[in-house]
């Protein structure tokens, strides 16, 4: 035949598994780094807008969330490409694994990056602002597992910065709260970043990888759940702050008691346990959205 199909043309089955590969190398499959990502972000924004966020901000920010927390996957993977294939929950990644090339890891989080960016130029001057410093602790974080024993602190300064963006893009202003929530946000994700810590912690050792599961050693629970009553003192602050009510309150209470639950899962530190927890941290960010969620819907 002279003719040849546009299918054909394009060799779909190469296209088709280039998506896929794609789609592992950016967590499509496992959305729990997005939701962490998006439950500090959404309290800010229903905080900053009183109960009634600007749609166009919101909208922004859920798909700025996705783009950034998928640019960071491909950017992390690149970054990790001569660890992961020696450590048994990371191998089979696709760079990893040899389905995608370092280049293509590359090409993938800049084009990301790239449309988060022009997301954010639909905002104001501040939020504009801002997110040059968020690009550099998204671009960065990956590498700090080489030079520094706290990449999960880097991480909550990274993930909680989508914070001050919100409360910039809604109010224009940078409030006490919406630094008391940033705080929160890097004390949360410390906290959660560290129980996933714990399941590779032998392997990190081994691989000279820094963590705070490694620095914490014996005293990991210790420190953790002093992490966690700080984190949730810090979120009564916020609610005394935003002049919150009761639903907001029942919030933090049952967010106390999933931390604890988290106690309680990690605590022979084995793999399964420790996953878990981290896994379930999710709820307790919806805890406290809900609880500011309802708040504000009902008062």
């Amino acid at each position: 035949m002279k003719t040849r199909t546009l299918a054909m043309q394009l060799n779909w089955p190469y296209i088709k598994e280039r998506i896929y590969q794609y789609g592992l190398l950016v967590r499509f499959h496992r959305p729990i780094g997005t939701l962490l990502l998006l439950w500090p972000m959404l309290c800010a924004l229903w905080i900053a807008g009183e109960g009634r966020p600007n749609l166009h901000v919101l909208v922004i920010f859920i798909l700025g969330t996705f783009f950034m927390r998928s640019a960071g996957c491909a950017i992390n993977d690149f970054a990790d490409r001569k660890i992961d294939p020696h450590v048994a929950r990371t191998r089979d990644r696709p760079i990893a694994s040899g389905a995608v090339t370092s280049t293509e890891a590359v090409y993938v989080a800049i084009t990301l990056a790239v449309w988060s960016f022009f997301l954010v130029l639909t905002l104001n001057w501040l939020t504009i602002g801002l997110s040059f410093i968020g690009v550099f602790l998204a671009a960065t974080y990956p590498f700090t597992k080489r030079y520094t024993y706290l990449p999960q602190m880097y991480l909550g300064a990274t993930f909680g910065w989508a914070v001050p963006m919100a409360f910039a893009a809604q109010t224009g202003e940078l409030p006490n709260v919406a630094w008391l929530m940033y705080i929160a946000a890097i004390l949360w994700a410390t906290v959660y970043d560290t129980m996933y810590g714990m399941v590779d912690r032998e392997e990190d050792i081994k691989l000279g990888v820094k963590s705070t599961a490694i620095l914490f050693g014996d005293a990991d629970r210790v420190i953790l759940g002093v992490l966690q009553i700080i984190m949730l003192l810090t979120w009564l602050m916020i609610g005394v702050e935003a002049e919150l009510g009761i639903f907001f309150y029942l919030g933090v209470l049952f967010a106390a008691g999933l931390a604890a639950y988290h106690q309680y899962l990690i605590r022979q530190r084995n793999r399964d346990g420790c996953f878990k927890a981290f896994l379930h941290n999710n709820w307790l960010g919806f805890a406290l959205f809900i609880g500011i969620f309802l708040d504000y819907l009902i008062s």
